[in-house]
């Protein structure tokens, strides 16, 4: 994947998204929404952001590895997130970084605040794109 941030458009936020991400050529894969449900579908963290935030970036981990992939394979993410605030946002991303480290793919992503999701437990979902080769 290559990143791309043009001059033109404002510095990523603490470098942890990319403005425009280039996958190469080759197939994608698409990740559903991952929730706080653990591999047995036990859910984890009720009413706690930070905790439900690591178990949905084990789960894109997971994703990731499942198809032979990187983290940097990853094109793009997306975030919904129930109550946010203003700390929400650093909470979301220092999980991230414990789970990804070094290697957190800092690709084109968008962050929304949603009222709900799918289930009332829910805080957070993030889904993603990656790009594999042929």
């Amino acid at each position: 994947m290559q990143s791309v941030n043009p001059v033109t458009l404002a510095p990523p936020e603490k470098g942890i998204y990319s403005q425009i991400s280039i996958a190469p050529t080759g197939r994608l894969a698409f990740i559903a929404g991952q929730v706080a449900r653990d591999a047995d579908g036990k859910m984890v963290g009720i009413g706690d952001h930070r905790t439900q935030a690591l178990q949905c970036f084990r789960n894109i981990a997971a994703a990731i590895a499942a198809v032979g992939a990187q983290p940097s394979q990853l094109v793009r993410m997306s975030f919904s997130v129930v109550a946010h605030d203003k700390a929400t946002v650093g909470i979301i991303f220092d999980a991230g970084l414990e789970i990804f480290g070094d290697d957190f793919p800092a690709c084109a992503s968008t962050y929304r605040a949603v009222v709900a999701l799918g289930m009332p437990d829910w805080l957070i979902e993030i889904d993603g794109i990656i790009s594999l080769p042929d």
